[in-house]
């Protein structure tokens, strides 16, 4: 343990440019057995300078260093979008369990679902949605789970059936099938 609290201490860090146990001393550890000198009380005062001198220079060099991390950090930072109430927003999937999206891979899910309407703003990171009941998540949202909804294009734009419900559950009118189709003893069909 001894060896290992030397090596910690007489490592030099990039951070304060001089090692642990020097920017402590003010000298760097002593290795093997050094006689030890009495020394005058000048030298003392001369010490305590030196102290104030080095404890200076890390201070100046972990404030550079956490400037330097800050500006890397805030490279790749971008200017949180600012949610009202009655806006479009999509929900991002990427924590939805598959059954709750009723897909058999993931790698198959919709990245986002929506549109839903933002019902109350609760904090600057969170906002309360309004969700069907078959979406089974908490109605407060991270701004960072959620997008913007922005209409698509004219001509583009997708108009969904309207669902009917029966027994509390939503079914669609079906016009022919298509195909038919046996995946892992579930059978799927293909309408229009």
């Amino acid at each position: 343990m001894a060896t290992a609290e030397f090596a910690f201490n007489n490592k030099v860090y990039m951070a304060t440019k001089s090692s642990p146990f020097q920017v402590n001393y003010g000298r760097e550890p002593r290795i093997g057995f050094d006689i030890r000198k009495k020394e005058k009380n000048e030298k003392a005062e001369e010490f305590v300078r030196e102290m104030k001198e080095r404890h200076e220079e890390a201070r100046a060099a972990l404030v550079k260093s956490q400037e330097e991390m800050k500006i890397q950090a805030d490279r790749s930072k971008k200017e949180a979008e600012e949610y009202r109430v009655s806006n479009k927003v999509l929900i991002s999937t990427k924590d939805f369990l598959m059954e709750l999206m009723k897909r058999v891979t993931k790698k198959l899910m919709e990245k986002f679902i929506g549109p839903y309407v933002v019902r109350k703003i609760m904090s600057e990171n969170t906002v309360e949605l309004e969700l069907p009941a078959l979406l089974k998540i908490h109605l407060v949202v991270n701004v960072r789970r959620i997008a913007k909804y922005r209409e698509q294009v004219e001509g583009q734009k997708k108009i969904p059936l309207p669902p009917v419900e029966v027994d509390s559950e939503k079914e669609y009118k079906v016009e022919e099938i298509l195909d038919r189709q046996e995946r892992r003893g579930k059978t799927k069909y293909l309408v229009k």
